[in-house]
């Protein structure tokens, strides 16, 4: 069944065209995403859709009487609204119901619980009140009474995501989901969005999300769009290819032209048939010679201080802010050409931890000793600190108007720019221009002027487009330095580093070898061995990122499994009729109803836990 139509969508502001006749469809139950480069258009194009900005042409059509929810960038939410309120703003009469239930549940009116337990059985809301406890849990929404407008950002940001995912739309619209969200979030995020029946359509930079979630990708480039009818994998091996086949057709039309162009120069003006038409064909052939395929190449080969022996020792070291302990008596000596990841909740003492390794700030007790020949690199979260109204090139002339390259060479500011995917037409542009990315790239750019030989990297890929970070990439990859990274991004954490510092709270540093996959995997395995070990046996689905593999057996572990899943459903599902008739009986105490109540819950979980393991193991078997 068909969703959304698109046909002939075109949009421009004033001479710039972002994209022209765009044409394409989407089906129930597809995961879609759009990709392209940051300013390229893709919220614009979200909006267009929505019929929140006029195309300039084209039409939209969406199956009628779709239900669809859709989340923006930045979310336009009452700020005197609570967060149940705003996150259960929607006109549904079972939502309606779980609102009033969580108020008099609060109120402690043991009559209207009664009623609605009645009505929200009736409604078979049950499973949604579940849901709603379960996306304020995990997004850590706990102060439900607080007003929006007394929220951060990020808090805002996951409000707005509750409330789509609570709003039992058909159709989701999100346009950078996993932003403000933690690691927890985002994996959590992925399960929800791949188990559901959801029809989704997104913009996201997170490439695991795009490679977990995703069945389709829309890359929007060259002012139209391309179709990969799989996830980002597919989608980096099919783009290739097409670069590939265009790259032999320029190549070809460039020998042709030479020829054709040869002839035209000896010919009188055409008076023939046969001459014109070949006339009109060499004005088509020289479009296509002329095309340029535009590829990212961040190149940067600046040259690096040497590094000592010494690189940089953590000797007993402490730090504590009151109560709060960052670091318990920690010794580390860094290693030459290291490569360093760093993860933890916020609060844990990531930041305090780099802080004291740049010497911003001093540890309580102990000692770091930093070599003689470190030059360190630090680019922060923050953005970069310049005169908006400075010009781009001058905001690189201000570190130094030629840069020194290996073997003796250098390197104009211009140059540089240009390598830096700054193309000349941005040279003169003012720094209150630039996009986030843009700005976020200046900025890394005179960080790596710098000469560092130890490279601390704090979210370096925030507001970077999945090319830009795929070039930056490439070149840490030939970096020889040391290298420490902060990041939320999976995929860029994978690709970067082969150990990892897991900060647990309390001072307490985990030393982990590997890069982020390996640490997920570990701490899976651990939730799974405590859960064992706990007095109700429960089947834990194994959380775990999903990679590409090839097809298996079942292994006999999987069977028995397997087998016990079939045998626990049905009495699951009996469990959950009892209890919801208990509920809704009237014959119940208040304890009674709360504990029956978180009972139901519970059960619920575990069938759709169950019942996407069952799944999992059905296509292995």
């Amino acid at each position: 069944m068909n969703f959304l139509s698109v046909e002939q969508l075109t949009k421009s502001y004033g001479e710039r065209l972002l994209f022209s006749d765009l044409t394409f469809g989407i089906e129930q139950g597809q995961k879609v995403a759009i990709v392209a480069k940051n300013g390229a258009g893709k919220s614009t194009l979200l909006r267009c859709l929505l019929g929140l900005e006029p195309p300039d042409s084209g039409t939209v059509t969406f199956r009628k009487e779709l239900r669809i929810a859709f989340m923006e960038q930045t979310e336009d939410l009452n700020p005197e609204l609570s967060v149940l309120d705003a996150v259960l703003d929607h006109d549904l009469p079972e939502i309606k119901l779980i609102k009033a239930y969580t108020d008099a549940l609060a109120a402690n009116d043991e009559a209207k619980l009664g009623d609605l337990y009645q009505e929200l059985t009736e409604h078979q809301a049950w499973d949604l009140e579940v849901k709603v406890q379960q996306v304020l849990s995990v997004l850590k929404l706990s102060g439900i009474t607080q007003k929006v407008g007394q929220l951060s950002g990020g808090q805002k940001k996951r409000v707005a995501l509750a409330k789509v995912l609570l709003s039992e739309a058909e159709f989701l619209i999100l346009d950078e989901p996993t932003n403000h969200l933690d690691l927890d979030m985002i994996e959590w995020l992925e399960q929800y969005l791949s188990a559901s029946q959801l029809t989704l359509l997104m913009v996201t930079h997170d490439r695991y999300f795009l490679e977990v979630v995703c069945d389709t990708i829309l890359e929007l480039a060259d002012q139209t769009v391309y179709r990969y009818k799989g996830n980002f994998s597919y989608y980096l091996e099919k783009k290739a290819e097409r670069e590939d086949q265009l790259q032999s057709t320029i190549e070809k039309a460039k020998n042709t032209f030479r020829k054709e162009l040869d002839w035209i120069r000896r010919q009188p003006k055409a008076r023939g048939t046969k001459q014109k038409a070949r006339v009109d064909a060499f004005s088509d052939l020289k479009k296509v010679a002329n095309q340029r395929l535009d590829e990212d190449e961040l190149e940067l080969p600046i040259k690096m201080e040497r590094l000592g022996t010494k690189i940089v020792e953590f000797h007993k070291v402490s730090k504590a802010f009151g109560n709060r302990v960052m670091l318990d008596d920690f010794s580390y000596h860094f290693q030459r050409q290291e490569r360093l990841g760093i993860v933890g909740n916020n609060g844990a003492g990531k930041t305090t931890f780099l802080k004291m390794l740049t010497a911003e700030a001093a540890p309580d007790s102990g000692k770091i000793v930093i070599g003689d020949t470190i030059v360190f690199g630090y680019y922060s979260q923050d953005l970069i600190e310049v005169d908006p109204n400075m010009k781009v090139i001058d905001v690189v002339r201000e570190v130094a108007e030629f840069i020194p390259l290996e073997k003796g060479r250098q390197l104009s500011a211009a140059q540089l720019l240009e390598r830096f995917l700054f193309p000349r037409d941005m040279h003169y542009h003012f720094v209150h221009k630039l996009s986030g990315g843009e700005r976020r790239r200046l900025k890394l750019l005179r960080v790596l002027m710098l000469n560092p030989n130890f490279l601390i990297l704090d979210e370096p890929t925030n507001d970077l487009d999945i090319f830009a970070m795929s070039v930056l990439e490439e070149h840490l990859r030939l970096f020889q330095g040391s290298l420490i990274v902060v990041s939320h991004d999976r995929y860029f954490m994978d690709k970067m580093v082969d150990h990892l510092f897991v900060f647990q709270g309390e001072g307490r540093i985990k030393d982990i070898t590997g890069n982020y996959h390996s640490y997920r995997t570990a701490l899976a395995q651990e939730q799974r061995d405590s859960k064992n070990a706990s007095k109700q046996p429960v089947i834990e689905a194994p959380v775990t990122i999903v990679e590409p593999e090839k097809k298996r057996k079942l292994s006999y572990k999987e069977k028995q499994e397997f087998e016990q899943i079939e045998k626990m459903l049905p009495q699951l599902e009996t469990e959950k009729e009892q209890l919801s008739s208990e509920l809704s009986s009237g014959n119940l105490s208040n304890e009674q109803l709360m504990e029956k109540g978180a009972r139901l819950g519970v059960v619920v979980n575990q069938i759709d836990e169950f019942t996407l393991r069952w799944l999992e193991l059905s296509e292995l078997a």
